[in-house]
């Protein structure tokens, strides 16, 4: 049986902690500023990124991985005797797995193995930590992601948005909508479902209020969560995640609470402040 590479992309969200112990390549996208190419958490980290767009007053382009860049990671890895599992930010919301599909024909390999996790951020990362989990259980690639794959709809990711300026800028919102939801105070919750992003619930006034409403769904299904992984993944809303880790310590028993950066690909679209909590259900 051949070693096995779990590889993802930047988009996962995973910290550096995390890639190292669970030995994650990490393929990059790319955010743009006119003509400078900043590879995603490696030319470019969220904080500076935001002063970026401070300095500019706009917003930058973000691309997906290309397929060469696929074809020299994988090929990397086969050349090592690896065969390899990725699983990537859901085709609906990025060119990149098509890139990965891409590079798997153009070398025509059986030991690469492609998982749409229909998600994005950590909602991707949990899948990717579920593969390695199966992985150092001793299952074969096709196993896991045979297994990656049923757990694909299972997956629970939704964010609070502080402000709706990013959605705007980037296309994903009206100027009279944005204006309305300022106006009003308003906190979407944005949740990701079978491959695709709606608005759930709105919270009113502070970020807080949005997040107890995020927490309270979540405590409605606590019986039902998967206890190996929960994500709170946010765009430097340190204080927030403080406090729904506290939250969640009082009312959940999961064994790994997570709490990761999103990287500068998500945060150029749903902005500073954002916050999320993710997790599988059984």
């Amino acid at each position: 049986m051949h070693k096995i590479k779990l590889v993802t992309d930047s988009t996962s969200d995973l910290s550096p902690e995390l890639l190292k112990k669970h030995d994650i390549e990490v393929v990059p996208l790319h955010v743009i500023f006119k003509d400078k190419d900043y590879r995603d958490n490696i030319d470019l980290k969220t904080q500076d990124m935001y002063k970026i767009v401070k300095e500019t007053n706009s917003l930058p382009k973000t691309a997906a991985a290309s397929p060469g860049e696929f074809t020299e990671v994988f090929q990397k890895f086969l050349d090592q005797g690896y065969e390899i599992i990725f699983i990537g930010i859901g085709k609906n919301f990025s060119a990149t797995y098509q890139s990965a599909h891409t590079a798997k024909q153009s070398l025509g390999s059986d030991l690469i193995h492609l998982i749409d996790s229909a998600n994005l951020s950590s909602g991707t990362g949990l899948l990717v930590l579920k593969a390695a989990k199966y992985r150092d259980e001793g299952l074969n690639a096709l196993e896991i992601k045979h297994k990656v794959e049923a757990l694909v709809p299972k997956v629970r990711s939704q964010f609070v948005i502080d402000t709706l300026e990013y959605l705007y800028k980037g296309g994903r919102l009206n100027a009279l909508a944005t204006a309305f939801g300022t106006m009003l105070k308003i906190k979407p919750i944005i949740k990701v479902r079978d491959g695709l992003m709606a608005v759930g619930k709105k919270g009113r006034g502070s970020v807080k209020a949005a997040v107890d409403i995020m927490l309270n769904e979540a405590f409605i299904e606590k019986e039902a969560i998967d206890e190996d992984f929960l994500m709170i993944t946010h765009s430097l809303a340190y204080d927030n995640a403080e406090y729904i880790k506290e939250r969640l310590s009082a009312e959940l028993k999961i064994k790994n609470v997570y709490e990761t950066d999103a990287g500068c690909v998500i945060s150029s679209h749903c902005g500073r402040g954002t916050i999320g909590i993710l997790y599988i259900l059984k």
